[in-house]
């Protein structure tokens, strides 16, 4: 019998180890980060609104190709406030800690979000406003703001993947992507997508055949002790 028990303590482990590294490497898929404003916060996208201060989860939904949607929810994950179209940006130096940057706004006015690093990444996710926002924001700024000509507030989900993004001036001229967002170097790319689109499905394998053996060896020990 104390094979018996030194046998399930060892496959119980081992099932609680592989279940924790399957959830971390989706955690690190989406990004599931946890955000508190202690101040109101604009954000655009399909549902663009203005979050009043509070506690909120972002998400990546979707990461297909050269452009990423992100999804905001509550703090319980039962709602979503809106779904974002972001384009990957690029920084020198990654952080150990959720980075969110924000466009300038006149006194007394929210903050409109820019874009989100999550921590360790050098890749960010800049945001796409629909284009006459995007025109007030780089007024604002005086900086380029990326922008779509679509109407984020009505688009489906699946419309963001194919809308077409632009830069804005202040003067409301139509610029290149890379007036806003810089590509990362090739060698940096790599390195950091091949992870992302890595998927669990072995280590599900694994489990299975860590079922099986232990569920034979169980069985055998069993018999044995009979």
């Amino acid at each position: 019998m104390n094979r018996f028990k030194v046998v399930a303590m060892i496959f119980c482990l081992s099932l609680v180890a592989l279940v924790f590294a399957i959830r971390v490497k989706a955690d690190e898929w989406n990004r599931k980060t946890i955000v508190t404003f202690s101040a109101p916060v604009e954000v655009p996208g399909v549902g663009a609104q203005t979050l009043p201060a509070g506690t909120y989860v972002f998400k990546i939904l979707d990461s297909a190709s050269d452009r990423h949607i992100v999804q905001i929810f509550n703090e319980r994950m039962d709602h979503v406030y809106t779904t974002i179209l972001a384009i990957p940006n690029f920084r020198l130096k990654a952080t150990d800690k959720t980075v969110m940057t924000f466009g300038e706004r006149a006194a007394g006015q929210p903050e409109a979000i820019r874009a989100w690093f999550y921590p360790g990444r050098q890749w960010g996710e800049e945001f796409v406003y629909p284009k006459y926002r995007a025109v007030e924001l780089a007024k604002i700024t005086h900086q380029p703001v990326l922008a779509t000509p679509i109407e984020l507030a009505t688009a489906p989900i699946e419309a963001l993947k194919t809308a077409p993004v632009v830069a804005v001036e202040p003067t409301g001229e139509v610029v290149e992507v890379a007036k806003v967002v810089e590509p990362p170097p090739v060698e940096i790319a790599a390195a950091e997508t091949l992870p992302q689109t890595a998927s669990p499905l072995p280590l599900v394998a694994l489990i299975g055949f860590l079922s099986l053996g232990a569920g034979i060896s169980l069985w055998a020990i069993s018999k044995r002790a009979a």
